[in-house]
């Protein structure tokens, strides 16, 4: 009995470390979280830290970085820009007097036509009847005015044979006078006919005019431009005269109607240079002279616009009519003058600490802001002509090859350029 109780007393301690082994794992667990949770602390507090540091370096004074233009001597244009078309100076419409059907065409579109050319021709046939009907009739009117001179040659020798037949008392004096009577009518029937044969005659003169308006012809030396009327259509004059062909007197002479709104027309005067492009040559640049500033306003959807003709020569026939034209018309101009870039006038630092101190009679004056060493410096100026490009500078310290300040800009050091960390 001892030797089972020895051998149950040894069995406890082998028992004992097996109970105490079994829950050693639960020890490193607890003690891994530990150590991950203090390494995400730190690396907060390193981000913290860093983020700190860089706010602090990059929260100084930014670097500031100038655009700037050279001043240059040249011209400065002043010009109003408009569209318009290109028209022919001179264009003639040519219509129909009289009504009818086309029966012959003889011009068509680009022919070349000279004064009293024939271009088209109406069917002659109802108007030359007229013309004979009123022939015949001015025949009549002759005819009967040779009949009547024969009847009063007649009656003034009957009435002479009375005078004389009276004197013997031949005759009574009622035969005399019936005789004075019927001469004297014959004298009245003589003026009657010649009026009638004037009646006639001029008749017949408005049938021949209406004859001789059946050939459509041209009125100048020129061009057909266009043409509105074909072969068998028939043509009604009744109320308007139709047209039926437009021919341009010269096309090496073109002008383009431009049209000007009210706020700019003050300064466009006759005589003004321009020039204008069209969209079949758009690097080619024809030039061109105002000739008209019309009194006609011309008002579409509350604007106000006035036609200002340009004429300008054509002598290749480059221009064709109807095409758009871009045009600038010049009305004011300084040929070879200091200059600078509008951008200029509208600069000023954001940081005038940094600029150059400006007198103070010179304060209210315009300026320009000139970089000299790398720091803005103020030039009083006065300004001149402003082409919306350039500004010329009548006066000022200021000479070809400065560079003038344009805009700025800020480094990237700038507290605004990086902003600070957010947790």
């Amino acid at each position: 009995m001892n030797e089972q109780v020895v051998g149950k007393v040894q069995q406890d301690p082998v028992v004992a470390p097996v109970s105490e082994g079994a829950r050693a794992p639960s020890s490193p667990a607890r003690h891994g979280r530990r150590v991950w949770l203090i390494g995400g602390l730190l690396s907060v507090l390193l981000i913290v830290g860093l983020g700190g540091t860089s706010w602090w370096l990059l929260s100084g004074p930014a670097k500031v970085q100038y655009s700037t233009g050279p001043v240059t001597r040249g011209p400065v244009i002043r010009a109003v820009t408009a569209t318009g078309t290109v028209n022919p100076i001179l264009t003639i419409i040519v219509g129909s007097y009289v009504s009818g059907v086309i029966q012959a065409l003889y011009c068509d579109y680009n022919t070349k036509v000279t004064k009293g050319q024939v271009c088209a021709k109406i069917d002659p046939r109802p108007y030359q009847t007229l013309v004979d009907q009123n022939k015949a009739n001015l025949a009549v009117a002759k005819a009967q005015l040779e009949k009547d001179k024969a009847n009063l040659a007649y009656l003034k020798l009957s009435y002479d044979r009375d005078l004389t037949l009276v004197k013997t008392q031949a005759v009574s004096q009622d035969v005399v006078d019936s005789g004075k009577n019927a001469y004297d009518q014959g004298l009245a029937q003589i003026e009657y006919d010649q009026a009638t044969i004037d009646q006639r005659q001029a008749e017949l003169d408005a049938a021949q005019v209406n004859l001789d308006y059946t050939d459509i012809v041209s009125p100048v030396d020129g061009t057909v431009v266009s043409r509105n009327v074909t072969m068998g259509q028939t043509v009604a004059s009744s109320f308007q005269t139709p047209t039926l062909f437009l021919i341009a007197t010269d096309l090496t002479k073109m002008q383009v109607d431009t049209n000007v709104s009210e706020s700019d027309v003050g300064g466009v005067k006759e005589n003004n240079s321009a020039t204008f492009s069209v969209d079949a040559y758009p690097k080619r640049a024809f030039a061109g002279t105002v000739t008209q500033v019309r009194q006609s306003p011309q008002t579409v959807q509350n604007v106000v616009t006035f036609d200002i003709v340009v004429s300008a020569a054509n002598p290749d026939l480059a221009l064709m009519p109807g095409m758009t034209a871009s045009t600038k018309i010049v009305v004011d101009s300084r040929p070879d003058v200091i200059r600078v870039p509008d951008q200029a006038l509208r600069y000023a630092p954001s940081d005038l600490k940094r600029a150059a101190p400006l007198a103070d009679s010179d304060a209210g004056e315009p300026r320009l802001w000139l970089l000299r060493g790398d720091k803005p410096v103020a030039v009083p100026i006065v300004p001149g002509l402003d082409d919306e490009t350039y500004t010329e500078i009548v006066k000022g310290d200021v000479k070809p090859g400065d560079q003038v300040i344009l805009s700025e800009q800020r480094g990237a050091g700038g507290r605004t350029a990086v902003p600070p960390p957010r947790f």
